[in-house]
């Protein structure tokens, strides 16, 4: 004999993919309709719904296809092999472009970790150049990470790729002990930053021995909230305009782009004790203090959310507003669409944390709007970040540990107030819907023990939520319409209509309880705010003491549509 029935909704994100589980339906329609959007939002490459039966002798669920949406995987040919067109860097000066830099910051990420320092800093350090050259086993590791995929996507020679940049490792490290050796670098303690420049002035190297005049000036400190406060003090001492001030400020922004653009420079410049979600709101106050200070004074509930920054954050920030680093303050921005982007969670282990820091960038963000980001980029941004709360694991964590289906479905409410985006908001409205008409949303409404008004009121609180939440579509319709219909179950079972026209109280006190549960204010909107109507029209038809209405004016301006489109004269 066989036990209950389910149907279950999974998905894979690309077609080389392991198939997920979305969400689980008991009814049909719901999975199959699921699964058809899923398809038509292009949320993912394949979607199947299969049939979950259990057999109460094992226990075990057998599960029969009944739904399979997505196209096979694709042929493509192979690209035809062109012909090698060599190493990507070629002398030492190539490895200090922004493209190299970076690459030379993903491979050697973890060594410049260890050392506190940024890839600008060990091209222009001979303490740097001779630390790392020593190492051996560090620059044979990053050799081969950008020789092996150079030599597969190019087709070269692996391991002449290999000798080609060992050689010019070495030629690289070798110029910048030569330049420390020889006094290129001068030490901004020894002699003020804006005489280095005029001194430099003309010279022909005159950017690389600035460079590592600046970074001989940042040897030794530890900590982004030290680093920083001295690139800031020789920006001070900067003069304050002509090429000059260029020659300086130039490195400056290149040392904070890479010092703020990794990650573990942040804790110690905000604080070690904030997620990587309060990291965010933290940067976005530091790049736009004026625009996040006016948001926070029109919903003072962010100040508990958006951390404060003091000492060289806030300097920094100045400088920023004023716009001076208009590459540091894009790079920021750039890491901060980044993170939205990315699935890295913002608040581990604290869905409702989540949501409520989202809210706070996004007010932030849009705030800032055009000087930083465009709105569109900030939009696309919440976008992309909006389906990752409405996965099957997101929304599980987040309503874990409800101690009611009511509590689960208010949740669920203000989840889909949050998300944006057509395909996050019909999702959410799945769910939502998934929620209201299950048998233990019913079973627990219509359970003994609470008064039927709060019952009603409940419903009808969680259906405005519905309502102000943006929702679209046949789920949000079908979420409305169950919280009707099982407002109108409970006024049946607990015959409330019944009980408020043969209350002993004046007939204005029951009309007026009665208005509430057909205008929607009282009672969830549906066939109850039908038969409250009919109510109304039979007691004001058969009160004897109708004369009482009179005294009530504002009552009896409310009764009058109701009792005209009953066709009966007010």
């Amino acid at each position: 004999m066989a036990g209950p029935v389910h149907y279950e909704i999974y998905v894979r994100k690309t077609p080389a993919a392991n198939w997920t589980l979305l969400m689980a339906s008991e009814d049909r329609r719901h999975a199959i309709t699921t699964a058809e959007e899923v398809m038509r939002d292009k949320i993912a490459a394949s979607v199947k719904v299969t049939k979950e039966t259990l057999n109460p002798a094992t226990m075990e669920f057998a599960s029969v296809s009944v739904l399979r949406l997505g196209a096979p995987d694709p042929v493509r040919k192979k690209p035809k092999a062109e012909a090698p067109a060599g190493p990507a860097c070629r002398t030492p000066a190539d490895l200090y472009t922004v493209h190299a830099r970076e690459s030379l910051g993903r491979v050697l990420e973890d060594w410049l970790r260890r050392q506190g320092a940024t890839v600008f800093e060990l091209l222009h350090s001979p303490v740097l150049a001779e630390r790392l050259d020593a190492s051996g086993v560090e620059v044979q590791h990053a050799i081969q990470k950008v020789a092996v995929p150079e030599a597969q996507a190019t087709g070269q020679d692996l391991h002449g790729l290999i000798r080609t940049y060992q050689k010019l490792s070495d030629q690289a490290v070798e110029r910048v002990i030569r330049a420390g050796r020889k006094g290129d670098f001068i030490d901004p303690a020894t002699m003020p930053i804006a005489r280095i420049a005029e001194k430099l002035q003309g010279e022909q190297e005159r950017a690389f021995r600035m460079g590592g005049s600046i970074a001989l000036a940042l040897q030794g400190l530890r900590g982004s909230r030290a680093r920083l406060t001295a690139l800031l003090d020789l920006c001070d001492q900067a003069p304050e305009s002509g090429p000059l001030r260029a020659m300086i400020l130039v490195p400056i922004e290149q040392i904070l782009c890479e010092m703020l653009a990794a990650r573990w420079n942040l804790p110690d410049l905000f604080g070690p004790s904030l997620d990587q979600g309060a990291t965010l709101a933290a940067v976005v106050r530091m790049v736009a203090p004026n625009e996040v200070t006016a948001v926070i004074s029109h919903d003072p509930r962010l100040m508990l959310l958006v951390p404060p920054v003091d000492g060289p954050a806030v300097r920094l920030g100045e400088k920023l507003a004023a716009g001076s680093f208009p590459q540091v303050a894009a790079a920021l921005a750039k890491m901060v669409l980044s993170e939205l982007n990315s699935q890295r969670r913002l608040c581990p282990g604290d869905a409702e944390g989540e949501i409520n820091i989202l809210r706070a960038l996004a007010m932030s963000l849009t705030a800032t709007a055009g000087r930083l980001l465009t709105l569109e980029e900030v939009q696309n941004a919440f976008i992309e970040r909006s389906r990752s709360l409405v996965t099957a694991d997101f929304v599980g964590a987040y309503v874990q540990g409800c101690p009611t289906v009511m509590a689960e479905a208010e949740k669920l409410a203000r989840l889909s107030d949050n998300v944006t985006g057509g395909a996050s908001k019909r999702a959410a409205a799945r769910w939502l819907e998934a929620c209201v008409a299950s048998l233990r949303f019913e079973a627990e409404m219509r359970a003994p023990g609470t008064p039927p008004t709060q019952k009603l009121a409940a419903l009808r609180r969680l259906q405005r939520s519905i309502e102000t939440a943006g929702l679209a579509g046949k789920d949000a319709e079908n979420a409305l319409v169950a919280l009707g219909n099982l407002g109108t179950k409970i006024a049946e079972e607990s015959r409330l209509l019944q009980q408020i026209t043969k209350a002993p109280v004046p007939l204005g006190q029951r009309l007026s309880i009665l208005l509430k549960l057909a205008s929607g204010e009282a009672a969830p909107v549906g066939k109850l705010g039908d038969l409250a109507r009919a109510e109304i029209v039979r007691l004001v038809r058969t009160a004897e003491d109708r004369e009482a209405l009179k005294s009530n004016p504002e009552l009896v301006k409310a009764i009058v549509p109701i009792m005209k489109a009953a066709g009966v004269a007010a």
